[in-house]
């Protein structure tokens, strides 16, 4: 409970004053807005506690968010990791998707080409719902490219670990004009935290890129603020390719996605953070697993998976 005093006290006033315009989280493959989710319905899961009446209140709410079919699979510990992303050991989350899927045939082509993806341990499909989830260490993008190889179009909705921590999922979209991406940071354990990333439109070659104290966008990265808790917010360079484009994913230690709502990520032109930066994008919260089963955008009745675009 020490820890979520901690986060209770110290963050709400800083949530509430700094993202207005993130208070909704995105839980998309595009990261697109129209899948949003108000900071008021946090739901704090099965946080620890010795009092039994703080218990059951926590044991009605899960009750009542719980979906009607929802899957059961084996939750990530902090001792499954895979070696992935050129050496680097990636821990293992739990992923779902929305997927289009009318049959038992769906279900099975699915499944087989899942289970093929290197870091892929376990796939569980709810044809019902049609929700696939996914235990593994494989990074987003290298799942969702192998369920489009099956013909079906498929839509994150939720990763993290279920039910062990207040925030466990975050994502940041950079919508252009001319610089394209998506960050992804899933909280694994309470020591350390997973960031998945896509951009386009970079020149080639490195650029450094940093998590920022501020979620201020006024001046686009320059309005931002000063590095946010060296060396946490401090992440690896980006390799940009010859097209412009530059994906990462791996671990950051000590690293928690509660303290990091309403914050910035900052992408800038060379390796050197000390100039104006190139562009920014919010932090904001993002679904977790079993938090988004539902299958059409309330706001203008697209059905998830039509949404998707190539970020």
């Amino acid at each position: 409970m020490a820890f979520f005093r901690s986060i209770v006290t110290a963050k709400t006033t800083a949530i509430a004053a700094a993202i207005p315009a993130a208070a909704f989280a995105v839980s998309s493959i595009s990261s697109s807005s129209q899948f949003e989710r108000p900071l008021k319905n946090l739901k704090f899961g099965s946080i620890s506690s010795s009092n039994p009446i703080l218990q059951l209140s926590f044991a009605k709410n899960l009750q009542k968010t719980s979906p009607p079919s929802a899957l059961h699979m084996e939750t990530p510990s902090s001792n499954h990791q895979t070696s992935s992303n050129n050496g680097v050991v990636l821990p293992e989350l739990l992923t779902e998707f929305m997927v289009d899927m009318s049959c038992q045939g769906c279900v099975n082509a699915v499944k087989s080409k899942l289970q093929t993806v290197e870091g892929v341990k376990n796939v569980d499909v709810d044809l019902d719902n049609q929700v696939v989830r996914i235990l593994g260490s494989s990074p987003v993008k290298t799942m969702t490219e192998a369920l489009e190889q099956t013909g079906r179009k498929a839509r994150l909705i939720g990763q993290g670990v279920p039910d062990d921590f207040l925030i466990s999922a975050a994502v940041a979209e950079f919508k252009g004009p001319d610089i394209f991406g998506v960050v992804r940071l899933a909280q694994v354990n309470m020591e350390l935290t997973r960031i998945e990333a896509n951009f386009s439109g970079l020149s080639p070659g490195k650029h450094a890129w940093s998590i920022n104290e501020f979620g201020d966008l006024t001046r686009g990265a320059a309005s931002t603020g000063k590095l946010y808790s060296p060396p946490l917010g401090d992440l690896v360079t980006l390799e940009v390719d010859e097209k412009g484009e530059a994906f990462y994913t791996g671990p950051k230690e000590k690293l928690r996605v509660a303290d990091l709502i309403g914050r910035a990520i900052a992408v800038y032109a060379t390796e050197d953070k000390t100039d104006p930066g190139l562009t920014a994008a919010v932090i904001a919260r993002s679904a977790g697993v079993g938090e988004n089963y539902k299958k059409i955008c309330a706001c203008d009745g697209t059905t998830i998976w039509e949404a998707t675009n190539k970020l």
